[in-house]
Formats: C-alpha cells, structure tokens, sequence
C-alpha cells in the first residue's frame, strides 16, 4: 500500500481536530446567549453560587447541569487565560456552524450587506464588528480561515451576545468568497485611506444593491489581492485631512453609510 502524501495526511488530521474543537466562552453575557441559543452545541457549563443566581432562567435553558465552585477555585476548575474577566461563568462549546457563505448570504430581508475582513486578528476589534453587523443588520462577517480572529471567549465577549445571533464565516480563500459574493451580485467597495473616493460617494447609486465592505487589519490595510478583487475603493473623510480610525470603528461607520446609501 502506498503511503499518502504528507499534505494528505495533515489536511486529514485538521479535519479531526476541526470535529472535536471546543471552545470556552466566558463572562455573563456571552454565556447567557450562549445559552438561549438552539444552534449551539453546548458541552460543559461551570458557575460560581452569584453567577447561577444571575443567569437565572437560562440555565435551564440550556440543558446542561452546572458545575458550581467556589470562586476562589473558579480559575483552576476551568483552562481559562488568567487576565480573563468571567464573572464566575465559563461555557464549553463547539464553533458555531452558520452554513455555506451562499445560503448565509442570498437569504434575509432588505438590502443585503456583509463586512469581510483582511487579516483582522485581534478578537477584540472582530468581536466589535460583529456586534456592529448585528446593530446595522449585516447578514454576515466574512474572514480567512487563517490569519483571523477565530471564534474564542474573548471574541464573544468583546460581541457582547452577537457572536451568537450574527454569522461569522471564515473561509478558506477570501479572493474566492469575494468572487462568489460578486457573482452573487454583490458590489465590493474596499476601506483604502489613500482612496481618492469617499465612502458617501462608493455608495451612491447602490440603492437597493447588494454591498460587501472590505476592511484589512490596522497598519498593513488591505493585501495587493484583496485590493484587486475589490469593485472600488473608497475613504472615509477625516474632518482636518489627517487622522485614522480603529478598524472596528471603521466598520461601524462604513456600514451605517451603506445603510443610508442603500
């Protein structure tokens, strides 16, 4: 029998790991929505005696039996980063399976938006923007599989609940997700600074259209491949010529004007 190729082998091995992945959402926000959501898989739930009491009712909602410590232990009873603010409630969970890109984002009502994000890793940033999509009503956050922020308890927390309501896709390629999103209809306007294109003036005309926002991580900006695959590139107008915005910031106002333009 022929040994199989190494790159075989390891595309297999990531496979397995990806089916029995969990993650630790902590914090009481994030673990109440946690929760109360029938999507998730939810594994194992531990809570301080304060923290059960404040949960109250979705707990029981989410059919699990909870593990209560005392919380002078709370940090050894569960893998949780030292620096974490849990509140006294930590909830083990699969990742999220929100589906193909193409159902998640031909469906819903209105004008359909969704923010793709170039290498935007920090968890902090990714969960703001999720909680912006859900606010401006985005049907999705679209990120590479690799060099983004992947679905941690830091992530929902900084979401605030949104990581449960708002799809969060990270795909293998985004150069291919966003010529699936163009084929899909969609027109890509790509965050650049040195764009000559305001935003306000990308998205006039679009009225009714479907409209992806591209947005890169902070410093680098957008990748050359990325750039190209957007339909344009636009600015954001700084008030005295100078100046930038935190990329999650950027999003929140990036979709509120594809909201008034659309």
């Amino acid at each position: 029998m022929s040994r199989k190729p190494d790159w075989v082998v390891e595309k297999e091995r990531a496979r397995r790991a990806a089916r029995t992945e969990t993650v630790w959402l902590f914090g009481l926000h994030a673990v109440r929505d946690a929760l109360l959501n029938p999507r998730r898989d939810r594994r194992r739930l531990v809570l301080t005696r304060n923290a059960l009491d404040r949960l109250g009712a979705a707990v029981g909602a989410g059919g699990l039996e909870p593990e209560i410590v005392d919380p002078r232990v709370f940090d050894r009873a569960v893998p949780l980063d030292p620096a974490s603010v849990h509140q006294g409630a930590a909830l083990e969970v699969r990742p999220l399976d929100w589906g193909p890109l193409a159902e998640v984002c031909a469906q819903g009502e209105g004008a359909p938006r969704v923010v793709l994000l170039d290498r935007v890793t920090d968890p902090h940033n990714a969960g703001a923007i999720l909680r912006s999509a859900e606010v401006f009503g985005a049907r999705a956050v679209i990120a590479p599989r690799h060099h983004s922020a992947p679905e941690t308890g830091a992530l929902a927390k900084a979401a605030s609940g949104a990581l449960e309501r708002q799809p969060y896709l990270r795909v293998p390629n985004l150069a291919e997700a966003m010529r699936a999103l163009r084929a899909m209809g969609y027109v890509l306007i790509g965050l650049e600074g040195a764009a000559e294109a305001t935003l306000e003036d990308a998205v006039a005309g679009l009225r009714g259209r479907a409209v992806g926002l591209v947005l890169g991580a902070e410093g680098p900006g957008l990748r050359e491949l990325t750039r190209a695959s957007c339909d344009s590139l636009a600015r954001i107008p700084a008030a005295r010529g100078f100046g930038s915005l935190n990329v999650s910031n950027a999003a929140a106002v990036a979709l509120y004007a594809a909201m008034r333009g659309g």
